[in-house]
């Protein structure tokens, strides 16, 4: 199986700022697309759907799909939206109703 992530940096020396995704810390370009630095940085699953549980990820990354959903900043927001800034807190949204799911 492929593990590389087909998403590459244009800026490898762009400054880099920690954030947290899901506990865990990453060093990614400050000011950034967050979908596209996440993707970058390997994260492959940003959420799962509230009913099967299903894994999803980035699609259209143009805010029409709504599949980027994270939580950050107190709400759950379009990660394809967000610039990366200092200290960001960002999980995946809904995991205890995906942990339901009996599909």
């Amino acid at each position: 199986m492929k593990t590389d992530s087909p998403f590459l940096e244009l800026q490898d020396n762009a400054p880099r700022v920690r954030v947290w995704f899901d506990g865990q810390p990453l060093d990614l370009p400050a000011g950034a697309n967050l979908a596209a630095a996440l993707l970058a940085a390997g994260v492959r699953v940003f959420r799962h759907t509230p009913v099967s549980g299903a894994p999803r990820a980035p699609f259209c990354m143009m805010g029409a799909c709504f599949e980027c959903l994270v939580e950050t900043g107190g709400g759950v927001r379009q990660a394809c939206m967000l610039e990366v800034e200092e200290g960001m807190k960002i999980s995946r949204p809904h995991e205890a109703e995906a942990g339901d799911a009996t599909l």
